[in-house]
């Protein structure tokens, strides 16, 4: 079913509505099978490690099929995954993937749940992950949201053993199986009964699978038929299921939308078995809690429910709250008035909002606001009453049938009020691999709730409701049409450096650039602007007044002052103090088609490599792989880059007399983004080109490629194999296998501390198997395994020279490290040796 997002709580005889950013009506398919899902009191949750985990199918089958509530945990918001849309990484990629889930669920119909475990990249066993999460605190977030959810049966995607492939992968499991047993305990994690109350799941099973040469079902396991056609979706769940995956986008998950049945096969875990189905000895029905009267009602609407009128089922609905409203059970009744009276909204045909025509918002400030107003039912609905933040006022009138109003109003937004950011992104983690929360009641939400609403009061019948309206940006986009987002709360003044990184060599001034962002009306005077390390003040200036909204200043760091700090490694902050304030955050905006605008703010920081970093090269090509800084970085090294399009392969194959009339020998070094082989689909039509460039003399540098949906079967110019073999430990023992092999010398000796401070990983997807004309620079590998040499693997080639590495640069170089960017930088000069 394709559900609207309304989360609704109870207040006194009022229910509180609060949507996304609008609240619109659900189709009259979709009310049908929010009906058929309240007389249906059973919920499964369907728990994994990381955004994309999860079996799309099956939720789809449980909610659309089964109309059973269903919701997904995943204990991670894919954090420490790669981008295949753009550079993004870390707790950037943690957000986008946060919201492509929320997307997929629009479509599938499932809730969406997270703990705060943060993704630390690949592990390879349950050891591995948990000498970075804290068990514990992962297991009571579990627990708590199997006690707010209150899920009948719990899925986990794989089992706690090395089948799963990936330790955070078994590690899910693992937590799933503990907090299934413990969140029925009082004495488990007492401190989460202030908020609810404890709950047992009848049982948890394991979702075997087929992955690849993977096979964990059998023919005695629980067996059951999903996929069925829906004539009110007009496709079958396996094929609502690939759209739903597909939304996957930053790990290029897409998927085929699978038409006709299959099964799924379940293996037991803990509680009481099931024999014949999911929900085996499971209260499924209202008459079997003792309330026939609810399950008649239900009956007596579904079967009378009109597809083109659903407001004729007011009355009836309205009467049914009335008994809902009337249960003994808190719990029951509080979760599932909130579907009763989405339901009820949107057979009225109900729809609000409150919009501005401005994206960003300032704490204090003023700003206009449009309230819209309308109701497709005739004379159901009285507006009653509108508070807006600070003042309210009364109303007394009917919302006539498909007539839209509009409330001018001017709206100060509290000086208060917190800057727009997720919540798990507001406070600095508690470590490396979990996220601090600002309250612990936000524990599992894939984001907060709006801070600033207005609270319309309206009527409908006898009933009162509260809907709660979002402070939201309205615009007309020229190609999507009307663009509807949170309203985002800025800092009346923001800083950021200009570059994302500095270099800096040895014996030479460091010039850096910083933008000033003012965000409000209001003037800044008297203000100082300070750059610091370690909090010792490195330079500055007094600024008597900044009127403009985007001012830019220059300084120098004199080399004098940068030979005194002795790491090559150094973070740069910088922060504007005016009138007893301090400003010191930058703003990261991050949007993509497919998202709503997203938002989150950093410290106004900037990383500065510096010491003996030499490059040896003036002109580099760059085919374009996935999400990359390389192209960035080398333009920092003050190297020209040229990003390659088909016109740089082919030339003009007109031009008479040249028998090599592409444009590939201008370039000291050709470079090949992470991924490009699983990215670049024209890259089979370019590689003899750039064979021919390396036999001419030119010196081609490949990154890393996975065996996933490739274009080009043999990627060297001699064959090798790539593995699913890496080295997740970043400090790993490296040993040098030539230490005079010109790639380490020149023109940067490479000793063991360039590779200190490397972040999260060696690498991946290493060679396993070359053919003998390469020659292995490096051996490393994990605690207790075996040593390997495909870190990196170079050949000569005619007069050329050809490097593949799947070293993780693409992490090391946005990060400031000095030893990957001298080692990087070898590579590219290794023709100029």
């Amino acid at each position: 079913m394709f559900r609207k997002v309304i989360v609704v709580f109870i207040l006194s005889s009022y229910s509180v509505f609060c949507s996304a950013q609008q609240v619109r009506p659900s189709k009259s398919s979709e009310i049908y099978r929010e009906l058929k899902t309240l007389k249906h009191l059973p919920k499964v949750l369907y728990l994994a490690a990381h955004p994309d985990d999860e079996n799309t199918g099956l939720l789809s089958w449980l909610i659309n099929g089964q109309n059973v509530e269903t919701g997904y945990l995943s204990l991670t918001r894919g954090d420490g995954g790669q981008n295949l849309l753009g550079t993004e990484q870390g707790a950037a990629l943690g957000l986008i993937r946060t919201h492509e889930l929320l997307e997929a669920r629009k479509l599938d119909g499932a809730q969406q749940f997270f703990t705060r475990a943060i993704d630390f990249g690949f592990s390879k066993n349950t050891t591995d992950t948990f000498k970075q999460w804290d068990e514990n605190s992962i297991i009571a977030d579990v627990v708590w949201v199997i006690r707010t959810f209150r899920p009948d049966v719990i899925i986990c995607r794989f089992p706690p053993t090395a089948a799963a492939g990936h330790g955070q992968h078994a590690a899910s499991a693992v937590v799933a199986e503990k907090a299934f047993k413990l969140a029925g305990e009082k004495t488990a994690f007492p401190h989460q009964l202030k908020y609810v109350n404890v709950w047992q799941p009848k049982r948890i099973l394991w979702n075997t699978f087929r992955f690849g040469s993977v096979n964990t079902t059998a023919e005695n396991q629980l067996k059951i038929t999903v996929g069925q056609y829906d004539a009110q979706l007009g496709m079958g769940y396996g094929e609502l299921a690939g759209l739903s995956r597909s939304l996957h986008k930053s790990q290029g998950a897409g998927t085929q939308s699978v038409a006709g049945v299959k099964m799924e096969y379940f293996s037991h875990v803990a509680g009481e078995p099931a024999k014949e189905n999911l929900f085996d000895g499971i209260s499924k029905t209202w008459t079997s809690q003792g309330n026939t009267d609810i399950d008649q009602s239900l009956d007596q609407i579904i079967s009378n429910f009109n597809f083109n009128n659903p407001d004729l089922s007011l009355p009836a609905l309205l009467a049914l709250r009335k008994k809902v409203m009337a249960l003994k059970d808190s719990d029951l009744k509080k979760d599932k008035i909130k579907s009763l009276d989405q339901i009820i909204l949107s057979c009225a045909g109900f729809m609000g909002e409150v919009v501005t025509n401005r994206a960003e918002a300032v704490a204090g400030d003023q700003y206009s606001f449009r309230l819209n107003l309308i109701s497709r039912a005739p004379n159901s609905v009285v507006l009653e009453k509108v508070k807006w933040l600070n003042t309210s006022e009364n109303f007394n009138r009917k919302l006539s049938k498909d007539s839209l109003i509009t409330i001018q109003h001017d709206i100060q937004i509290p000086a208060d009020a917190a800057l727009t950011e997720p919540y798990w992104l507001s406070k600095s983690p508690t470590d490396a691999a979990t996220f601090s929360v600002p309250n612990d009641t936000l524990i599992g939400l894939p984001e907060a709730e709006s801070p600033l609403n207005v609270l319309v009061d309206v009527k409908i019948g006898s009933e009162k409701f509260q809907i709660k309206l979002p402070l939201s940006f309205k615009k007309l986009d020229p190609v999507k049409g009307d663009v509807v987002e949170a309203l985002r709360i800025v800092p009346a003044l923001e800083l950021k450096f200009t570059q994302p990184l500095y270099m800096v060599k040895e014996n030479e001034d460091l010039h850096l650039s910083l933008n000033v962002k003012v965000n409000s009306d209001q003037p800044f005077s008297n203000g100082k602007i300070n750059l610091t390390y370690n909090g010792e003040r490195l330079g500055g200036a007094d600024v008597n007044s900044i009127k403009g909204k985007d001012l830019t200043f220059d300084y120098i760091i004199p080399k004098a002052r940068l030979t005194s700090i002795k790491s090559n490694q150094l973070q740069l902050d910088a922060s504007f103090v005016a009138d007893g304030a301090i400003y010191n955050k930058k703003q990261v905006l991050i949007q993509y088609p497919h998202l709503p605008s997203l938002q989150y703010f950093a410290p106004a920081s900037v990383n500065v490599m510096k010491g003996d970093i030499q490059a040896n090269v003036k002109k580099v090509g760059y085919v374009q792989g996935a999400g990359d800084f390389i192209p960035e970085f080398l333009r920092i090294a003050g190297i020209q880059i040229d990003v390659l399009k088909d016109e740089d392969f082919y030339g003009n194959l007109k031009e008479s007399g040249n028998s090599n009339p592409n444009k590939l020998s201008q370039y000291d070094a050709i470079v090949l983004g992470v991924r490009t082989n699983n990215t670049e689909k024209n890259l089979g039509r370019w590689m003899p080109f750039l064979w021919a460039y390396v036999k001419a003399g030119g010196n081609l540098v490949m990154q890393y490629n996975t065996n996933q949906d490739t274009t080009v079967d043999q990627l060297g110019i001699y064959n090798f194999r790539i593995a699913n073999k890496r080295v997740t430990e970043e400090n790993a023992a490296v040993t040098f296998l030539n230490p005079n092999h010109k790639l380490l010398n020149f023109p940067n000796k490479i000793t063991q501390d360039d590779f200190k401070g490397w972040v999260q990983e060696r690498g991946a997807y290493f060679p396993d198997q070359w053919d003998a004309a390469y020659e292995p620079l490096f051996e490393m590998h994990d605690t207790g395994e075996e040593p390997l040499q495909g870190s990196t693997l170079y050949a000569k080639y005619g007069k050329g020279n050809f490097i593949y590495s799947p070293l993780a640069f693409f992490r090391q170089l946005p990060a400031g490290n000095v030893g990957a960017a001298r080692l990087f930088l070898n590579f590219l000069s290794a023709q100029k040796n």
